[in-house]
């Protein structure tokens, strides 16, 4: 039951991967961003779609406040340091602090007119950052985007392994095929003595990724650094040979 466009709605862009748990809290945002930044260090063409309307958080990563310019051929989207292209609700707010209290069909929208609007141009992948959950939104999302994969972002706890599930099987239903799975904040790293501390417990991905029979991308320590840089919009300075290791094995193959 596919309900995808085609791929002659892409434009010039040569993938399109979703990123998403279901769920809130797990560093969905973050894990988009990094992907972005090791894909852009590989030298390729990369575009942000910050489908997250109500909750947008990638311009402050990149420290972004452009405004993005119109006209009656589309949508300029603002271009961060090292070149990635991104499009969000938050630069097209006077005040980013203000809510945007907003029903699913306007928010549907949005995000349609985020990736047919925005003048993309040429790029190896666009990643779309999507809000939590799968209710009006992302489904809107999934439909109207003709997504090559979705990876699920999810933590060490059963909790978010129950609700990445649903997100999987939402995927099923609407036929986008799973990338896998990667699982953030899986432990801190001591920086004095490099042991690690499993402060959410044991983790519950494998078991997730058997049953769902998708890769297991493999796991984010926790890094204060993260959230250091991304407040100050300096994600793209981000170093972690652990983590881009991770993303950049994951990403092998796809871009």
């Amino acid at each position: 039951m596919s309900a995808l466009p085609p791929k002659s709605d892409r434009k010039q862009i040569k993938k399109i991967y979703a990123v998403g748990s279901g769920k809130g809290g797990v560093g969905k945002s973050s894990v988009t961003s990094l992907l972005a930044v090791a894909a852009s260090r590989q030298g390729k063409k990369v575009g942000i779609l910050d489908a997250d309307i109500t909750g947008p958080s990638i311009p402050t990563f990149f420290g972004l406040s452009t405004f993005p310019f119109g006209n009656a051929d589309g949508i300029q989207p603002p271009v961060t340091r090292t070149g990635i292209k991104v499009m969000s609700m938050n630069l097209l707010l006077e005040d980013p602090t203000k809510p945007v209290v907003w029903r699913g069909p306007l928010l549907g929208n949005a995000i349609m007119q985020f990736f047919n609007e925005v003048k993309w141009g040429e790029l190896d992948v666009l990643f779309v950052d999507l809000p939590p959950g799968t209710a009006d939104a992302v489904l809107t999302a999934m439909q109207s985007i003709p997504m090559d994969g979705f990876l699920l972002v999810t933590s060490p706890q059963e909790i978010s392994s129950l609700v990445v599930r649903k997100a999987a099987a939402m995927a099923e239903m609407l036929e986008v095929p799973l990338l896998g799975v990667v699982e953030n904040m899986s432990s801190f790293v001591c920086p004095s003595c490099g042991s690690r501390t499993e402060l959410f417990g044991p983790s519950h991905s494998p078991a997730l990724t058997k049953d769902l029979g998708v890769a297991f991308w493999g796991d984010l320590p926790l890094d204060p650094n993260i959230a250091k840089l991304g407040d100050a919009g300096n994600i793209e300075d981000y170093e972690n040979e652990e983590i881009f290791a991770v993303l950049e094995k994951g990403l092998k193959g796809k871009i």
